[in-house]
């Protein structure tokens, strides 16, 4: 009798949703990679002809050569890497302090500076006023006003919020029990758990500072103290190249500045991604 027993496995069913879901998502990836690899082809093309090939024509790097052998590209690249790892740190610490502010229920006036923290993502002071503030904290023509600009990020703040307020409070009494001060709380406990918030939203923050070349284009005149976007705008937007020693076309030399541009985040993404979903999906779905 066992052995006229067949098992059959069940036969899966095709939804149409899923089929319009996948070629929806293929479609999306399509169009955000073609450009992208075009960028890199282009990279490494000697041929500055505008067209769209799969591979290069003629290959050769001397369009990354000229960007990394231009000496006047160091000091911009160099102030790119430095205000975004403090500008990313001093969010960090705004955004999880403030957060776990939020957090306490015994703090006086929460809500009221929950409601003003919300009401700065609506409205703001302008350009004007802002400009005004910069100057008097002497951050005009500093490249330090990227740090100080980026360091506070209401959307990133309210992230951590909801994050930390999805952390069980049993924990939070339990230390409380064992004699924990808040702060004890927020190193021991909240931080541990905060891994992919953290990951997350430092992701956020270092995009934000390394490509920002506008705050730099209005408050920043001294070369000395720009960052490696602005210059890069300055090459594609005015023609402004590098002299180079090496026989490349312009546009090589634009997309090789580009894929220099990008090139951080494409090798550091990867890594970063599943803590990147988990903490966005975390803090921003309140149970």
């Amino acid at each position: 009798m066992a052995k006229d027993i067949e098992f059959r496995k069940p036969k899966t069913k095709i939804h149409l949703f899923d089929v319009i879901n996948y070629i929806v998502f293929v479609i999306v990836a399509l169009i955000v990679l073609i450009p992208l690899w075009k960028i890199v082809v282009d990279s490494f093309n000697a041929v500055g002809v505008y067209q769209f090939r799969f591979w290069p024509n003629r290959p050769t790097v001397a369009g990354y050569l000229t960007i990394f052998s231009t000496n006047k590209l160091y000091r911009p690249l160099l102030n790119s890497f430095i205000t975004t790892i403090f500008g990313t740190l001093l969010g960090l610490v705004l955004s999880t302090l403030g957060g776990y502010v939020l957090t306490q229920e015994e703090m006086p006036f929460r809500n009221g500076l929950s409601y003003f923290l919300l009401f700065t993502m609506i409205f703001s002071g302008g350009l004007i006023p802002e400009y005004l503030v910069m100057r008097q904290l002497h951050l005009v023509n500093n490249m330090w006003i990227l740090v100080v600009k980026h360091g506070m990020n209401v959307y990133n703040l309210v992230l951590m919020r909801n994050f930390f307020e999805g952390i069980p409070g049993s924990l939070f009494e339990a230390a409380k029990i064992d004699g924990c001060s808040p702060m004890g709380i927020f190193f021991k406990i909240v931080l541990p758990l905060s891994k992919a918030a953290l990951a997350s939203i430092g992701l956020m923050f270092a995009v934000t500072v390394w490509n920002d070349y506008s705050t730099v284009q209005i408050y920043i005149n001294n070369r000395d103290q720009v960052n490696f976007q602005y210059i890069l705008r300055v090459m594609v937007m005015d023609g402004d190249t590098p002299t180079t020693q090496y026989a490349v076309s312009q546009n090589t030399l634009y997309y090789a500045a580009i894929v220099v541009a990008i090139l951080p985040f494409m090798v550091l993404y990867p890594f970063l991604q599943k803590y990147f979903v988990q903490g966005v999906n975390v803090g921003a779905v309140k149970e």
